[in-house]
């Protein structure tokens, strides 16, 4: 007897174990044309050189990542990226707790730029490996000091509440002054833009650099 054809045995192991195992048995994707292909410097034009300048002085992904889409829209980017300097460089949230904020947003988002670029930046800040390793897994970090417990607890109930309990906001305030508070929700409120700004794009890490977050995973 003939084996059934190769696209019925797939409709069949489809109906009996999804969607997944169904296109696993699929051959090699077809490579897509990026959303927005790689700009670099010499591409830019003149609204756009200044700021690429600007952004090539302080990124880790040069004119990559959300930088990318961004200076397609000038005017814009240049909006963004006076915004994102005063969140990072500027900010009166401690640069540690700012870092993992910036993480807590990339985990929920599983970013891969947000991460890779960040999770080396909260490490340089003073953010332990054991808290940075428990949040990449999905987990509450176990051990951590309490103006860290603080900003998990605030930026995780901001972002999947809608809301900050009475409670947590009276924990921020024996934590924070009321500009700290400010600005850890401004930051939090940011890289979910800048990540969907990312997902939109279909950014990745620069080529040859491995993702965070691996397919499959939680």
């Amino acid at each position: 007897m003939h084996s059934a054809p190769v696209w019925i045995s797939s409709l069949a192991l489809a109906a009996a174990g999804g969607w997944f195992a169904a296109t696993m048995l699929a051959g090699p994707a077809i490579s897509k044309q990026p959303r927005f292909p790689q700009l670099t410097m010499d591409q830019l034009d003149e609204k756009q050189k200044p700021l690429g300048e600007q952004i090539m002085k302080v990124s880790s992904v040069g004119l990559g990542g959300p930088y990318n889409p961004m200076i397609r829209s000038p005017v814009l980017g240049q909006r963004l990226f006076d915004l994102f300097y005063y969140l990072r460089w500027q900010t009166s949230v401690p640069t540690r707790l700012n870092e993992f904020a910036i993480l807590i947003i990339a985990r929920q988002w599983r970013s891969q730029v947000e991460w890779f670029a960040h999770a080396p930046l909260a490490a340089k800040a003073g953010l332990s490996a054991d808290i940075i390793a428990e949040l990449k897994e999905g987990k509450r970090p176990a051990k951590m000091a309490e103006d860290e417990a603080l900003t998990y607890d605030f930026v995780t109930e901001l972002t999947t509440t809608q809301k900050v309990s009475d409670e947590t906001f009276a924990r921020a305030k024996k934590v924070f002054n009321d500009q700290q508070i400010v600005d850890l929700t401004a930051v939090a409120g940011n890289y979910v833009m800048v990540a969907m700004m990312l997902a939109m794009a279909e950014e990745t890490v620069p080529a040859g650099k491995e993702e965070p977050f691996k397919m499959g995973e939680k």
